[in-house]
């Protein structure tokens, strides 16, 4: 085979599956043939719907990701495959090797040794798919600090929500709530260890819950107004969502300033200062793969789609996001 299809966002909801030469490897590249390739539905629905700040890069920490963004533009961040090629100075011990790499939806790609990562013994591909969001979910945490006996709220259980949940559950908490409009969803945040589940319009019957902490990751700015309204004095606020363009309007006059609020904002991307210099990318990247070994990431897996039937798949998240969790894309 002498040619590769890529998915690509030609403009907000066109997305086209393209036929490509397959590129060579060269000096220290190496080519992997992909086997799977999960969608990270809450970023790339922003691409969908063309509500990404078109001055930004689609992601400045990731090789090949850093310019501006414009369409047509091929993206994703969560392949595994198996490395097939390589160039006159890459290390040919790695041919045959599994591998994770921050890669968009392609059939073949090519990549660098120090942007592709191994498999640790025991990962399945499909377990690997999700490094990307577990690796989010613990830089989550390590910005949220749970304590010992706290209250702690998830707003949203997209597949970060669901992971945060599942990392929070192995915290000794007082009571961990989890929020999602989808009753799929919230089916699953019971499984990974959520005390209580509940959809948004219901957040009123937790007037006394009082949480000490509340993630906000359901990419919804409304869900954030919520947030603020339902803190008490001191708590806390850690806002993983994405929103791109979708204006967020904030109650800030009222409780919000004499409660002492804290709003933290935090990604994947970096960690704060404090925490900076002692947990290092590789480091965290352990951790992650160590949690994807605990947890049944697989049963998250809804759709498993062959890479032509993209544009069904950006559909079906967009149109029916009740129906699926994860969507796999298999090469």
């Amino acid at each position: 085979m002498s040619t590769r299809l890529t998915v690509y966002f030609d403009a907000p909801y066109q997305v086209a599956v393209r036929e490509e030469p397959i590129p060579a490897p060269r000096q220290d590249q190496y080519l992997v043939k992909t086997q799977a390739s999960a969608i990270s539905a809450g970023t790339e629905l922003l691409f969908y719907r063309g509500l990404v700040p078109s001055d930004m890069a689609a992601d400045a920490t990731l090789t090949g990701l850093g310019n501006p963004i414009s369409y047509p533009i091929a993206y994703g961040y969560a392949a595994v495959g198996t490395v097939i090629a390589c160039g006159p100075q890459a290390a040919a011990d790695r041919l045959g090797q599994t591998v994770f790499s921050f890669q968009p939806h392609t059939t073949h790609f090519l990549a660098r040794g120090d942007d592709l990562f191994p498999l640790p013994v025991g990962v399945a591909a499909e377990t690997a798919c999700f490094l990307p969001n577990m690796e989010t979910a613990v830089n989550l945490l390590m910005d949220a600090r749970p304590l010992i006996g706290e209250r702690a709220l998830v707003l949203g259980q997209g597949v970060v929500g669901l992971f945060a949940t599942a990392l929070l559950a192995q915290f000794p908490l007082e009571q961990l709530v989890a929020v999602d409009g989808y009753t799929q969803r919230l089916r699953a945040a019971r499984t990974l260890g959520a005390s209580h589940t509940l959809p948004p319009d219901e957040l009123a019957t937790l007037a006394a819950f009082d949480p000490d902490l509340i993630l906000e990751l359901s990419g919804n700015p409304a869900a954030l107004a919520s947030a603020v309204k339902m803190a008490g004095f001191g708590a806390r606020i850690v806002v993983g969502s994405w929103y791109g363009q979708k204006q967020v309007a904030l109650p800030l006059g009222g409780s919000f300033h004499r409660n002492r609020v804290q709003i933290i904002s935090s990604q994947v991307s970096t960690l704060g200062g404090h925490l900076r210099n002692r947990w290092d990318k590789a480091r965290r990247f352990t951790v992650a793969w160590q949690q994807l070994q605990r947890l049944p990431v697989q049963t998250l897996i809804t759709h498993r789609l062959p890479l032509h039937q993209a544009p069904a798949a950006y559909r079906l998240l967009d149109q029916q996001p009740d129906q699926a969790i994860q969507v796999l894309f298999t090469h």
